[in-house]
């Protein structure tokens, strides 16, 4: 089968043929129709998570995708052949990810069945941007009448945690600039602050860029909410932004990173709540994601698609852009 693989930690990303996976007891088969590309994915392939794996290589790339099953291992008995599933499709230890034309995945594992009417490009775009989402929104404790600030809002994270924080009754505040601030209304902020201005730069002397974007952000938000805020998401960590994030929270509030920012005994002494999310997907978050797809509660916006022998042309912009939504590759009907 066709396959985007790497020889080594560090390697160059390319279109390889490899054996087709065979399901283990308990596994399915999956022909994949679409991946979803996560930022993980390539820093897993830099080899900058190498130390808590053992992989074998060539190492197939990608964890996010869906497709239809075409083969089930003895002692499966939910899912069978012809079902379209979705979920995570990843066993380094065989060398198996999702960008490939089949991928495996235990029946107890990360998968659950398509939410009814969406395109497999879609659903390969939900599993660790939407389920880190929900799982930031169920962090934070969110409820009616909390009023959240979500640090990097228009990525596909960001994009999908201001719709489930919305579904939950939260104010939702959400950091864009001028350009996306019509798109983040449109999933649920009742307001916006502008990262991107330099408004602000004079005043954060000494700072870099991003410091500048952080202190800017904090100054916005204190000068709308002077109260302060029961709740920050931060999916960006702007050069050391938490600190001036820690400061807009009341007594009590609590701010969730994704990106292992935080210290939460510093922040317990001072009476905040810190927590550093990692991402866990399960079958029943996939499930309980699909049944808000389905009910049209919960949007996934695709902005870049290409196929499967496009992607190691396209990485390098994926890594280094800041897409306002979701990539995908298509990998066959």
């Amino acid at each position: 089968m066709r396959a985007i693989a790497i020889s080594a930690f560090g390697a160059d990303p390319e279109l390889v043929q490899v054996p087709e996976p065979v399901p283990l007891p308990g596994e399915l088969l999956v022909r994949m129709r679409a991946a979803g590309y996560n930022p993980v994915d390539t820093k897993i392939a830099s080899g900058a998570m190498k130390d808590r794996m053992s992989p074998r290589f060539p190492l197939i790339m990608g964890q996010d995708g869906a497709g239809v099953v075409v083969a089930v291992g003895a002692e499966v008995s939910r899912f069978r052949p012809g079902d379209e599933v979705y979920g995570r499709f990843t066993d380094p230890a065989r060398g198996l990810g999702s960008y490939a034309e089949y991928g495996v995945v235990a029946e107890d594992g990360p998968v659950a069945y398509m939410p009814e009417g969406m395109l497999p490009e879609q659903a390969a775009a939900v599993p660790t941007a939407t389920g880190t989402a929900r799982d930031l929104v169920e962090a934070a404790r969110l409820d009616a009448g909390h009023t959240v600030l979500i640090v990097g809002a228009t990525g596909g994270v960001g994009q999908a945690a201001i719709q489930l924080a919305a579904l939950r009754g939260a104010h939702v505040i959400a950091t864009a600039g001028s350009v996306d601030e019509d798109l983040v209304r449109d999933l649920g902020a009742a307001e916006t602050v502008d990262h991107t201005s330099d408004r602000m730069s004079g005043q954060a002397g000494g700072q870099g860029a991003e410091g500048r974007a952080g202190v800017l952000v904090a100054d916005q938000v204190r000068r709308v909410r002077p109260e302060g805020l029961d709740a920050v998401l931060d999916l960006v960590d702007l050069a050391g932004s938490t600190g001036p994030m820690e400061e807009l929270l009341r007594p009590g509030g609590v701010i969730c990173s994704t990106v292992h920012a935080l210290d939460p005994h510093a922040l317990a002494a001072r009476g905040l709540r810190g927590v550093n999310v990692i991402n866990q997907v399960t079958g029943q978050m996939l499930a309980e994601l699909a049944g808000l797809i389905e009910a049209g509660r919960l949007r996934v916006r695709v902005v870049d698609r290409v196929p499967l022998e496009g992607v190691p042309e396209a990485l390098p912009g994926w890594v280094a852009g800041h897409a306002k939504g979701k990539a995908v590759i298509e990998i066959g009907a």
